[in-house]
């Protein structure tokens, strides 16, 4: 495949991807931004009982790339019978999960809340959001999995569409039902939760039409309630395990990022927040890249194409540090709005203007990072290696590092920020040197 026709290929895949989630960080931050003309105790709340959601889509995240794995190398072999059944594997977990989730969710939403805060009006705000949500995670859970085998089958542009609609639904039963706009009732925050069980029900139903057009990949219950083919659901798990603990001990240290700089004060608190909110929406195009890259590769790879998927695997490894240089010279140019529009304290700006810098270089190791580590090696099934490294680098490094910078030796608060901004490249010399050893080149299909 020519470089012209790869790229075409891969940009087809990758443009619908990126823009769904930037669409889906917008919801994140409509919520925020609506809730704090409320009150910040039903924003502080919100964002508390938001962790769930957080941790939720740890897991469905894992699912559906696991899923992924192994279905985009099937996809590109044409054998769409397997396919079906690696769908109804992700599905049976992702609904499991989904199902634990909600129950939690409408059963102890304020033992829920107490692990986060011991305030007694969060916990209250909490668990009112907590009921009103729980729902979502099970819709989730299915609308989810569909997305991810859209994606793999050549549906990115209509997973991306589906998405998006649901994202703009959101946004707009955001703003009714918080502040009771036209005839809708002024709920507050649990309009907030409302408006996001709406929204996936949404996502649900358009899922449906779809499968019953015929458009795309059908579920087969009976194969999800039981599973004929041990071999598949054996390499099922073996891809997906990893993913998952990758997933949690990453979530994990991100959290303990927050926490550190959580105990630095409200300004640094502040600035964080904000300067992380901008550099996840301008990442989403680099996390698009990464999921192109793996269902690319992973058909060639399906197909026996192993030395065209070797050359398209280092042409991939280039363009993610282009597009990684790109987006950090987009971050240096939204600074200065981003400053003017923020209304922050004097300190806060002043952390944030530096935070903002430190993001435009961190988004460049973290493009090249995720195209390698998210899209070339699980597309030939390696993702027992991001698992070790991501780990290692954060639980071992950084956060251990960072500790000791911000309570031992008591670094200034952007010396600390610094230090939690070298993850993506501690880990670069250990992902060129598994790079090169060509190893994660696999068919895998049986």
């Amino acid at each position: 495949m020519k470089d012209k026709g790869l790229y075409k290929k891969l940009f087809t895949v990758v443009t619908p991807i990126a823009f769904q989630y930037f669409m889906s960080s917008l919801v994140t931050a409509s919520d925020a931004f609506m809730l704090g003309f409320m009150n910040k105790d039903s924003l502080a709340a919100s964002s508390l009982a938001g962790q769930i959601a957080f941790v939720y889509g740890l897991f469905i995240y894992a699912f559906v790339q696991g899923c992924g794995v192994i279905a985009a190398q099937y996809w590109g072999k044409k054998d769409k019978a397997t396919v079906e059944s690696v769908l109804a594997l992700n599905m049976r977990y992702s609904l499991f999960v989904g199902a634990f989730f909600t129950l939690a969710a409408l059963m102890i939403p304020e033992q829920i809340m107490r692990i986060f805060t011991s305030d007694a009006e969060l916990i209250n705000l909490g668990g009112v959001y907590l009921r009103t949500v729980a729902l979502s995670y099970i819709l989730a859970g299915f609308s989810q999995s569909y997305f991810g085998i859209m994606k793999t089958c050549d549906l990115a542009g209509l997973s991306s569409l589906i998405g998006s609609l649901a994202v703009v639904i959101n946004i707009v039963l955001n703003a009714c039902l918080i502040f009771g706009l036209g005839s809708f009732p002024e709920m507050g925050i649990s309009g907030a939760a409302l408006a996001t069980v709406i929204a996936r029900a949404f996502e649900c139903v358009f899922v449906l039409a779809v499968i019953r057009s015929g458009k795309c990949i059908p579920l087969r219950i009976g194969l999800m309630l039981h599973s004929k083919d041990k071999d598949l659901h054996k390499d099922y798990m073996k891809y997906t395990i990893p993913l998952l603990l990758n997933q949690l001990g990453w979530g994990g240290g991100v959290t303990m990022y927050s926490v550190i700089m959580g105990h630095l004060g409200s300004d640094a608190t502040a600035a964080n927040s904000i300067a992380s909110i901008v550099r996840s929406m301008i990442a989403s195009l680099c996390w698009g890249i990464a999921t192109g890259v793996g269902i690319v590769l992973g058909g060639m790879l399906g197909r026996n194409e192993i030395e065209e998927a070797k050359k398209a695997g280092g042409r991939f490894v280039r363009l993610s540090l282009v597009i990684g240089f790109g987006s950090g010279l987009v971050i240096l140019a939204v600074t200065p709005l981003v400053l003017h529009v923020i209304d922050l304290s004097e300190q806060a700006n002043y952390y944030l203007k530096y935070m903002m810098l430190m993001a435009a270089y961190y988004i460049i190791g973290n493009s090249l990072n995720s195209t390698v580590i998210g899209g070339l090696f699980p597309s030939g099934g390696d993702t027992r290696f991001g698992m070790i490294c991501d780990i290692v680098t954060l639980w071992c490094v950084v956060v251990p590092a960072g500790m000791i910078a911000a309570f031992v030796l008591k670094l200034p608060v952007l010396a600390v920020a610094f230090i939690l901004t070298l993850d993506e490249f501690v880990k670069i010399p250990a992902v060129y040197k598994h790079y090169v050893k060509y190893k994660w080149l696999k068919n895998i299909t049986k």
